[in-house]
């Protein structure tokens, strides 16, 4: 029989890699990584709790649409406030489902030292699987698969559709995972953020459940992430960069186990998309400190609320250009309405018209375009 995938060579699984290969994609990503530390060392109480609830909740939604599952942001949120302690004013209630979810990642994140265990593993699944069904189909939960059918991932038609990957049989899966799991406990010599990405392969080519390995793995993923860091409080979503590069995702995950031991490009892969993630969280908390210094300096300047509430839109991210039709959506305000209060901050130095927009004039915040033209320096 020739060997189709990495679990099914005799050297299986004692992974290599090029060291060489990843020293300097290894040595900045530790680097944005301290430099993420420090940013948010700076940061007080409420902006600090603020950029840890987005980042893990933009974690949890992610990793679930990765799959192809689309959950409530605001529920999310909601809960993971709730478990934490944290305050949710305003957010809306949460269903049983999503506290589930929650449930698995706040216990990876907040307990990472704490070794993982197959009871750990059951349940975390029993909490994605409470019905004991996935969709319209009955699934073993809390426990490894037993179907003596072949685990296979697929796509295209019934009778047309390709083959990506076949797991290992279930009755190898116990071995299989207890050799896991007690390499993932152990203190062994390997860089912390290389044994997050070998982790997130390894679990994925045992797939060890009927269903939800790849949210479990991702969630272990985090887990390690946070050994890595030595912060409970997560400020980066791998999984949002994971998102928006998923089929390369899918693509060098198969390449990668129908390969060979030596899994240079997978941890390379996960390296790049790891500093990504890092550099897009200083990107944002960067926006949030220029805020913060923005209504620093403006704290004696009069603005009324719809004008602060446009303002705050802007540095959180607003999407396409800013116009009097836009202001006056917002606001829920007349179109005369928007235009007085662009005008009065135009007066004060803090909007400006762009010159673009023919009839239809664009503005832009004054301070918001200075940041902007220093990041990309």
């Amino acid at each position: 029989m020739s060997t189709l995938y990495i679990w099914q060579e005799d050297s299986w699984p004692r992974f290599t890699w090029n060291n060489d290969q990843i020293a300097r994609l290894l040595a900045e990503t530790h680097q944005q990584l301290g430099r993420l530390t420090g940013i948010v060392s700076m940061f007080g109480f409420e902006q600090k709790t603020n950029t840890f609830l987005d980042a893990i909740t933009q974690e949890i939604v992610h990793s679930a649409e990765i799959e192809g599952e689309i959950l409530n942001h605001d529920s999310v949120r909601s809960s993971v406030a709730r478990q934490l302690g944290l305050p949710d004013a305003g957010l809306p209630r949460i269903d049983h489902y999503v506290e589930g979810v929650v449930q698995i990642m706040v216990d990876a994140t907040q307990h990472a030292e704490q070794p993982l265990t197959d009871e750990r593993l059951f349940g975390w699944h029993a909490a994605l699987f409470p019905t004991g069904y996935s969709g319209a189909y009955k699934i073993t939960v809390a426990n490894w698969r037993q179907s003596q059918d072949a685990m296979q991932i697929v796509s295209g038609a019934m009778g047309h559709y390709q083959v990506h990957f076949e797991a290992p049989p279930s009755e190898q899966v116990p071995m299989m995972m207890t050799q896991f799991l007690e390499w993932l406990n152990a203190d062994n010599d390997v860089d912390p953020l290389i044994k997050a990405a070998i982790a997130h392969l390894w679990f994925v080519t045992i797939h060890p459940f009927e269903d939800g390995n790849g949210r479990l793995c991702r969630t272990i993923t985090e887990m390690m992430l946070a050994r890595a860091d030595g912060m409970t409080q997560r400020f980066y979503s791998l999984s949002s960069a994971i998102l928006n590069s998923r089929k390369d995702y899918y693509e060098i995950l198969e390449q990668t186990q129908k390969g060979t031991q030596n899994i240079t490009s997978w941890i390379e892969w996960f390296l790049q998309t790891l500093h990504l993630a890092i550099v897009s969280s200083i990107e944002k908390m960067d926006r949030v400190i220029q805020k913060t210094d923005f209504w620093n300096r403006h704290a004696d300047t009069s603005v009324n609320e719809r004008q602060r509430k446009v303002i705050n839109r802007l540095w959180d991210g607003f999407e396409g250009k800013l116009n009097s039709s836009k202001w006056a959506k917002i606001c829920h305000c007349s179109q005369d309405t928007a235009i007085r209060d662009i005008h009065d901050l135009m007066e004060k130095g803090i909007l400006r018209d762009t010159g673009e927009g023919g009839r239809s004039k664009n503005y832009e915040l004054l301070d918001l375009v200075d940041f902007e033209n220093g990041a990309k320096k």
